[in-house]
Parts: C-alpha cells; sequence; structure tokens
C-alpha cells in the first residue's frame, strides 16, 4: 500500500470550464484554472466532482478532465478525483478504473453511490468492498458526501471502519455541524485519515480541533484569503476573518457554479465562460451579478483593514 500524508491547508472543488454553448470542455481554459488556484495558494486540488459538473460529463470528458489538471499540476499540489456516476456497482467500478489509471494521489468514493437512501450501514459498507476490490490495491482512498442525488453521511461506525482499514486518506466532510466533526476527528485519530471540512462557518474551529483542511466551493471566490485562514489559525485576525468567510459563503446558495465563473472571468480575469450544464447561464441576474461584485469589494476592504498582506 502507498503511504502519502496529504497536505493541510485549502482545497478547491473544481470548476469545468465550457465552450459558450457548453456542448465541449474547454481544455486550455480548464489548464489556465488550475493554475490560478495554485498561484492562489492551494495545496490541493479536487478535480471530477460535483462542482466539476461530473453528472453530466461523459466518462471520456472525467478523463480527460483529470489528465489535464494532472499535467498541469505537475506534482506541484496533490490531485484528488471522484467521477462515479453511475447506479450499478459494475459500471462504477469501471469509471473509477479508468479515473484511477489516470495516476491521481487519491480516488475519492461518492457516499450517495453504494447504498440507497434507503438502506443501512451494512449494505454500504458491503458495496463499497465489492467496489474497492476491483480497483488497484495500492491507490489511496477518500470519500465525498456529496449532496447530490441526495446527501449521505458517513456514520461514525462506518468511519471507524474506513480509519482502521488504512485505505482511507481524505473526508470531504459536509456534515457543517462542529459537534459531529468532533466526534469524527476521536474515531480517526491517529490513522491515515484525515478531514477536510467544506463548511465556512465551522472552518476555523474545526482546523483548531484538528481538521486537516478546507476543500469546499468558495475556494473559487477568495481562494488567497482561505489559505490565509487554514495557514494562520491561531493569529489573532483569524476570528476576523472567518467572520467574513462565514457571510460571504451564503453567495453559494446563489446562482452556483456560474455565479463562480463569472467572478473568475470578470474579475480574476481567466478565459472563463458562465456556461454550465447545469444551471442556465441566463438566470445570473445583474443583481446577482452585483452581489458577486460586492462579494469582492468587501473581501479587498476587510483585508486591507486587517492589515493581512496576501
Amino acid at each position: 500500500m502507498t503511504q502519502v500524508k496529504f497536505p493541510g491547508g485549502a482545497w478547491p472543488v473544481m470548476l469545468t470550464p465550457y465552450t459558450q454553448d457548453a456542448k465541449q470542455v474547454d481544455y486550455d481554459a480548464l489548464g489556465e484554472l488550475t493554475k490560478w488556484y495554485m498561484d492562489n495558494g492551494c495545496l490541493g486540488l479536487f478535480a471530477d466532482c460535483q462542482s466539476s459538473e461530473i453528472f453530466t460529463l461523459s466518462l471520456d470528458e472525467r478523463v480527460k478532465i483529470l489528465k489535464t489538471v494532472l499535467k498541469t499540476a505537475s506534482g506541484r499540489v496533490s490531485v484528488v478525483a471522484s467521477g462515479h456516476i453511475s447506479d450499478s456497482l459494475e459500471d462504477q467500478a469501471k469509471e473509477l478504473s479508468a479515473i484511477a489509471d489516470c495516476g491521481p494521489d487519491a480516488l475519492i468514493f461518492i457516499s450517495n453511490r453504494f447504498a440507497g437512501q434507503g438502506e443501512d450501514d451494512d449494505e454500504w459498507w458491503r458495496n463499497m468492498n465489492k467496489v474497492m476490490r476491483a480497483l488497484p490495491s495500492d491507490i489511496p482512498l477518500g470519500v465525498y458526501e456529496c449532496p447530490f442525488p441526495y446527501k449521505r453521511l458517513i456514520s461514525l461506525d462506518l468511519l471507524k471502519k474506513m480509519a482502521d482499514s488504512g485505505r482511507f486518506y481524505f473526508l470531504k466532510d459536509t456534515c457543517c455541524d462542529l459537534a459531529l466533526i468532533k466526534k469524527r476527528l476521536e474515531v480517526t485519530a491517529g490513522s491515515n485519515l484525515h478531514i477536510y471540512n467544506a463548511n465556512s462557518t465551522t472552518l476555523l474551529d474545526s482546523l483548531r480541533a484538528g481538521c486537516a483542511g478546507f476543500c469546499g466551493v468558495m475556494a473559487s471566490f477568495q481562494m488567497k484569503l482561505y489559505a490565509w485562514l487554514c495557514a494562520h489559525i491561531n493569529d489573532e485576525r483569524a476570528e476576523s476573518v472567518s467572520d467574513l468567510l462565514t457571510i460571504t459563503s451564503l453567495i453559494e446558495r446563489q446562482w452556483y457554479p456560474v455565479n463562480a465563473k463569472y467572478y473568475l472571468g470578470k474579475y480574476e480575469h481567466l478565459r472563463l465562460t458562465t456556461a454550465s450544464r447545469v444551471k442556465d447561464c441566463n438566470g445570473l441576474t445583474e443583481t446577482f451579478k452585483d452581489e458577486v461584485r460586492a462579494l469582492r469589494d468587501l473581501t479587498i476592504r476587510s483585508v486591507k483593514d486587517l492589515g493581512i498582506n496576501l
């Protein structure tokens, strides 16, 4: 089994750039986006995730996206990837094998793929093991509590089994519950399995409690600030930064991922269209655009007022 230690810090859940009609993935723009994340302080990248719109991507697209990210990253940061969207375990194993063949640093399972909403943990564990046995035995694994098509949180009992197996290194935690996160840290203590929190509100306290880092949507808006917070959890300004990130993260509920693509194109000057396969880009109203502008301006002013050098 390959022994790895993933870095802490901020890990973006990566967007997928498209041509204007959304019919083709824009791989040149994806390479530019990958460089932007790295240049702005990320220590890892999560490719082929829900923010990448994987449920609308063909397997060939998912594979080529990961290859593009890996080639651009070129070992500069860690890259993990998911990409299994099918219902049948056999098809999931084929999808994950294709992703594993690309050579990511870890293969991330989507938690809702192994059991339906009415099925119990025993069924989940059996199905997960069936898929795991079909994959290379030396690839590090992780789990992502993806909210689509339904959110399945990993129970403490399952998390303990995963930690004890030695195969799992990464949990993208979406429980948004600090008390539960602390319990999760207890059952994974001393294992390979590290927790990356997706929630801005609980982030600072969870980092202080022992979470490895941040892995969430808002890194596409405030990459440098999330990287700063992860590296300065005991700074006297950390609470103020946490409060800012908590309030500004509400824009996740607006018109994501179109709003993030708009931000990156408009204000970071990336060659990124607002095209999406999961949201009509025309739904990003002028009011929504102004809210994105306000988020940017507020962030700039707050960082300056706090004397933070990004």
